[in-house]
């Protein structure tokens, strides 16, 4: 019965790869002993390598799976065992690329969010020391901007019109006089029940006693509350109306914990609010809050602002950027080069013809896509940037890191 004569083909192609790698054995074979046969008497055997080119090494001679023999390294052949080396061909067609270490100095931008707040030293609180009653009321509301020395609202206090009363019976008395002892007295109890100065001058002026005080507002500034209407009873220490100061405002930054190392008071930022696109306020880092929000693990830095447009208003939402870094140069090198492993950092340092050398570095700041060097590299070091996963992956960098020798020790 005759053969196919696809079966035939088969035959024949698979005599012919038998054959091939029968021969590439043999060569292998040959290629050991020979090397054996040429190596010096006096030299000795350190250990023994892969024929394969893999990390493997053994003390002794012994064969790989396809049962190639392992090649014997000798004593002072292995002064490269830390580096990897990688054909002329597969580096062209990898893109490899070096950039040497150099100084640089080294600015991050930290982006975060933030609210705005009032400045607490621009707050006022209008509120009687004594039992009065609100007789009148300005046409003053909640969200209206009123300047310093603008009526407020009118008074009656018993305690105020009975120490007033006082006072201008001194003024008036031609033993004692305004000027003496007990008409200092007199005027500081005035000062005391929180009288205005403008009121105070003015029965100075006319030597008189008004019924109703005028009250008047401590500051420029935006009305947050007004609790007064016309008739009503005011309690000492109640508050009536709170008077802020909108020119200066502070931004309340929320940092992430990770950046709070890099933030020092001082430091300048640029705040951009949600409603105005385009508008920067710019101020500097006042203060750092000794704290960490536990739900959030930020930080709060405050920030103040001028706002002479009264743009800024309470509880506005804001983006801020800040500048961190030192104006120092610092040995860097781009972000590219590093290869992180979690708990270590690593470059390969390009020794030239095809060789890379593992170096364990310890790096520090980062920005502007380039990373501070501390340990593990000099200046104009050439450190691969591109493709040195591929070097990873291909020469098996972690047991480069380890040194090929250490497990061949007899």
């Amino acid at each position: 019965m005759k053969m196919p004569f696809w079966r035939a083909v088969a035959g024949a192609i698979a005599g012919v790869a038998m054959a091939g790698f029968a021969a590439l054995a043999d060569g292998n074979h040959q290629h050991a002993a020979t090397g054996a046969a040429t190596a010096p008497a006096d030299r000795k055997v350190k250990y023994y390598r892969n024929p394969m080119g893999l990390s493997d090494v053994s003390a002794t001679p012994k064969k790989d799976s396809m049962g190639m023999d392992y090649i014997p390294v000798y004593e002072g052949e292995d002064s490269d065992e830390g580096t990897v080396k990688v054909s002329p061909g597969r580096i062209q067609r990898s893109g490899v690329k070096s950039e040497p270490a150099a100084m640089r100095v080294i600015r991050t931008t930290v982006r975060a969010p933030g609210t705005i707040q009032l400045d607490e030293r621009r707050v006022s609180v209008i509120a009687m020391r004594s039992e009065s009653y609100v007789q009148k009321v300005a046409d003053v509301t909640t969200g209206a901007h009123v300047v310093k020395g603008q009526p407020l609202m009118e008074i009656y206090s018993p305690a105020i019109s009975s120490a007033a009363a006082e006072y201008i019976s001194t003024l008036n008395s031609k033993v004692t006089g305004g000027d003496g002892p007990y008409g200092k007295g007199s005027r500081q109890r005035l000062m005391n029940l929180d009288l205005p100065e403008a009121a105070i001058a003015a029965m100075e002026k006319g030597r008189n006693v008004p019924i109703g005080i005028e009250w008047t507002s401590p500051r420029d500034g935006i009305v947050l509350e007004r609790n007064v209407t016309e008739g009503m009873r005011a309690q000492p220490g109640e508050t009536l109306f709170r008077i802020a100061d909108h020119s200066v405002v502070w931004a309340i930054i929320d940092v992430a914990e990770r950046d709070l190392g890099a933030m020092a008071a001082g430091q300048r930022a640029v705040v951009r609010a949600r409603s105005f696109p385009g508008r920067e306020f710019s101020g500097r880092i006042n203060v750092i809050y000794p704290q960490i929000t536990k739900e959030t693990r930020t930080a709060r830095m405050r920030v103040e602002l001028l706002n002479p447009e009264l743009l800024l208003i309470h509880d506005m939402y804001v983006d801020a950027e800040i500048e961190t870094g030192s104006a120092e140069s610092v040995l860097a090198i781009p972000e590219s080069a590093v290869l992180d492993s979690g708990s270590r950092q690593a470059v390969l340092v390009d020794k030239g013809e095809g060789r890379f050398e593992p170096r364990e570095v310890k790096l520090g700041h980062r920005g502007e896509g380039y990373v501070e060097v501390r340990e593990g590299l000099a200046e104009d070091d050439p450190v691969v940037t591109s493709a040195n996963f591929l070097i990873d992956a291909e020469s098996n960098l972690n047991a480069a890191l380890k040194g090929f020798a250490e497990g061949a020790q007899p």
